[in-house]
């Protein structure tokens, strides 16, 4: 699994935006840019697919209609199609353009990367966070 490199040449534990390690999001269906459960990300990572999120109908609709069908499957790259309630590892540039058009899905920051915060201030993502007491 990528992970950042530190200084002395060991690799560093993946961080969530909570500073914890990071968790995973879905095996079911399996997520993340390098369809290992987690929102990891790295250099080839352009889309920074970094938000755990929790779709929902309603955001499903939106993002089909911004270009991104999540609902519909595509056996051949190995993907189900989403149904409400799936996690997923979201775009962060997708998730905030979304709770600029009052679409967000929740989100589990547990398992929501920490380079998120590159596109998305923390207190936007806790706002809609389903993993906090």
């Amino acid at each position: 699994m990528p992970r950042d490199s530190g200084d002395d040449g060991r690799r560093a534990p993946r961080r969530n935006v909570l500073g914890g390690t990071l968790e995973p999001c879905s095996s079911r269906p399996v997520t993340g840019f390098y369809r290992n459960g987690c929102c990891d990300t790295g250099p080839q990572d352009v889309g920074s697919h970094t938000v755990c999120v929790v779709v929902s109908a309603e955001f499903l609709t939106y993002s089909a209609g911004r270009g991104n069908d999540l609902s519909t499957p595509a056996p051949h790259f190995g993907f189900p199609g989403l149904q409400p309630g799936d996690r997923w590892c979201l775009c962060a540039p997708r998730w905030q353009e979304a709770l600029t058009d009052g679409m967000a899905p929740r989100v589990v920051l547990r398992a929501t990367h920490e380079k998120a915060l590159d596109y998305c201030a923390l207190e936007d993502l806790k706002k809609y966070a389903v993993d906090l007491n």
